[in-house]
Order: structure tokens, then sequence, then C-alpha cells
């Protein structure tokens, strides 16, 4: 995304093709040239092969076992899906072009390529951050929700996933209709949007970019997980004794899928904010390459997320290696609810019933809770507390253990 403004003088070391749109100011800003050295290259190569290579095999994983294993076709696991296929895309699209202008110090498939390579990446990077703010705010709807998440409603998720991939392609066709524009990147290796051009016509695409593609569903990612976690933290003060492992377990995976996406990002966006609104020459080839690997390294660290932190992905993923049928962890199905209401719900219980031990249950998409040993003078029973409303749904499902004494 990077370019630095240099001579054109060295355009004989590079790609002609390139040279020639970067003269005509179509690429690049107006400028072009390969900076660093062979062994620059060479490291830069080896880092694309390994994201490369570790990226596809970990996104094939986990495509092969959403599709191998029913238990995984649930509507949340479907966005995690999406995010898988958009990281294999680019690893697919995007890094053996890199990879192999790296080996050979220079771009390869001329500028028409390098348009194409730029709007690609941006396209999948963008629907990538898009689906993690989707599945933030879908998380936090089914927590905040007082009925029962319907497992076999793709509707919802689907159409999340449909705006995933429109709202990136409103933000990435623009550069290719004249509002900006795609070229080389860095040391010239690498493609994406010019942030260098200093016209009204290029920073007013990259302000709308920032804040319409990065810190607006940053702050949607930032407002949901933050009242999910207050959410748990007030249902777990109340039921200490009920295990919520599960549904911490969750929110931990998907708050470390997003913290490791923005460390891969944020160098990148650090380094083109500085090469936009910097002085010319801040940003130097060689240091924008840095930022530009690191993100890449966001396709191969989700699919790890997702199978080794994510108990139904990686029960699979241990079945798939032995060849046998992947165990379920025993569950309790139960509606999903604000922790307030909860907190509500156990206040007038706990003055109807002085005797009785009351655990709610506020669940995450599918729960797996524990029920705790009882006495033997405890007999278990379960409390459903209709909503007023006329449909006469569930708000609260309780487990009460009705004590003698």
């Amino acid at each position: 995304m990077i370019v630095s403004n240099v001579s054109l003088s060295g355009c004989a070391e590079s790609n002609s093709a390139l040279c020639a749109g970067a003269g005509e100011g179509h690429l690049g800003g107006g400028s072009y040239r390969t900076t660093l050295s062979p062994t620059g290259h060479l490291v830069v190569a080896v880092c694309l092969g390994f994201i490369g290579t570790f990226g596809l095999a970990n996104n094939l994983l986990v495509l092969v076992l959403f599709c191998r294993y029913k238990m995984l076709r649930s509507p949340i696991n479907l966005l995690l899906i999406n995010i898988s296929v958009s990281d294999l895309l680019v690893c697919l699209l995007g890094t053996p072009f890199s990879f192999a202008a790296s080996t050979q110090g220079q771009w390869l498939i001329g500028a028409g390529g390098c348009v194409w390579y730029g709007f690609a990446n941006s396209l999948c990077g963008i629907v990538s951050l898009i689906s993690l703010a989707i599945l933030s705010y879908e998380r936090y709807s089914t927590m905040m929700t007082p009925t029962e998440a319907d497992s076999s409603n793709y509707r919802k998720i689907s159409l999340g996933i449909i705006l995933s991939w429109v709202y990136s392609l409103i933000w990435t066709l623009p550069p290719l209709f004249g509002w900006s524009h795609y070229g080389p990147e860095g040391p010239g290796t690498t493609c994406s949007v010019d942030w260098t051009t200093k016209t009204a016509n290029n920073i007013s695409y990259i302000i709308c970019l920032f804040v319409f593609c990065l810190i607006m569903p940053f702050l949607v990612i930032i407002f949901c997980y933050g009242k999910l976690l207050c959410a748990i933290r007030q249902v777990s003060g109340i039921n200490s004794s009920m295990s919520r492992k599960r549904e911490q377990r969750v929110l931990f995976m998907v708050v470390i899928m997003v913290i490791c996406y923005l460390l891969c990002w944020l160098p990148y966006g650090v380094m083109a904010l500085l090469a936009t609104f910097g002085p010319p020459g801040l940003v130097t080839p060689e240091a924008s390459i840095i930022p530009s690997v690191l993100a890449k390294t966001s396709t191969v660290i989700n699919p790890v997320i997702y199978v080794f932190m994510n108990k139904q992905f990686y029960r699979c993923f241990q079945a798939l290696l032995r060849c046998e049928t992947p165990r379920r962890g025993s569950s309790l199905k139960s509606s999903s609810k604000v922790a307030t209401k909860a907190m509500r719900g156990a206040a007038v219980a706990g003055t109807r019933r002085t005797n009785d031990f009351l655990f709610m249950v506020a669940s995450l998409g599918q729960p797996a809770v524990t029920v705790p040993q009882l006495d033997q003078s405890c007999e278990p029973t379960i409390d459903v507390t209709k909503a007023a409303s006329s449909d006469n749904k569930p708000v609260v499902v309780s487990l009460v253990a009705h004590c003698d004494g």
C-alpha cells in the first residue's frame, strides 16, 4: 500500500509495464523502483512462503471439518466459515503472486495484475473485518435476546454474510473507477491502494476507507464484546456455583481472534497513515514491507484460533485424525437472556422460595453447562417463567433445587 517517492531512473531494474503505469500516474503516485537487497527479498519470500502454505492448509482444514461434521453446521459457525473463505482466497489469489515477485525481486504480472491483486486482497481483508464485527453483534444479540436461539435459522446469518461482501465491494470498487487507484507498494513486490498521492481525490478515499472499514467495525466489536463481558461478569457473580466455562471460553476465543486480527493490521494501518499524511519519504519501502507481511499472517492465525480454542472444532479435529465419531459434550438446552433480567429473576425467586437454590442459565449460542451436585434431600425441577406477551415465549429458564429443611 505504501510507495516511496523516488525517481523513475530505477525502472530498468523492475517491470517495464509497472514503470510505464507509474509514469502515467496510474500506479503508485508517480514513481517506482525496487530498493530491497537480494537478501531482503529472500527473507520476504521465505516469510510469504510460510504464510501462504500454513494459511492454505489451516483454512482448508476448517472447511473440511465444517463439511465433514454436521455438529459444526450452526448459523454462528457459518460466519467463521465466511472468514475462513476470505482468508483462503487471499492465500490463493494474493500470496502466491507476491511470493513469486519476492523471489525475483520485481513484480511479474504487469500493471493490470497489480490492480487486480490490490483489489482482491483489499476485498477479502475488509470482508474478514466486517465479518468479525457481524460475529460480535451476533454474539451480543444472542446473549441479550430473551428467547431461545433457533439453531436452524440461517436467514439472519446469511444476510450478514451477504452484507459483508456487498459492503466490502462498495469500498473496494471505487479505485477501479477513478476514486483513488491501486498500485505497487513498498519495494514493488506487492500492490494495494495508493497511500502517497497528495490529492483531494486520493486523500478523501483514504479517510472514508479508514472510517467505514476500520474504525466503525472496530467500535462495533468493542461495544458488543464490552457489553457481553459485563453481562457474563454480572451473571457469574450471582451464580457463582454454576459452571459458565463454555460461554466464557467461546467469548474468549472470539475476543482473542479480534485482538490478533487488529495486531496484524494495526502496524499496517499506522504505516499507511504516515505515508498518507506524513512528509514525502517518511516511510521507506524497506520499512513498509514489514507491516505488509505481518498483515498477511491473519490468514494463518484465525484458523488456529477456531481449531484450538473452539471445543467443537477441536473435538472434530481430533475425530478426523483418529477416523472416529466426535464425542459431544453434555448440554442443557436453555434460553438466552440479558444478565440484568437474570439478576431480577434471581431477586424475585429469592423472595418467593427461601429454601431453593436457583441457578439461572444465560447461554451463548448452544450452551453446555455442568449441573452442580445436589444433596440427596434436594429435588431438581425445571422452572420456566413466561413472558407477558401474546406468543407466550419463555424469557427465563431456571434449574431449581427444592431442598427440605
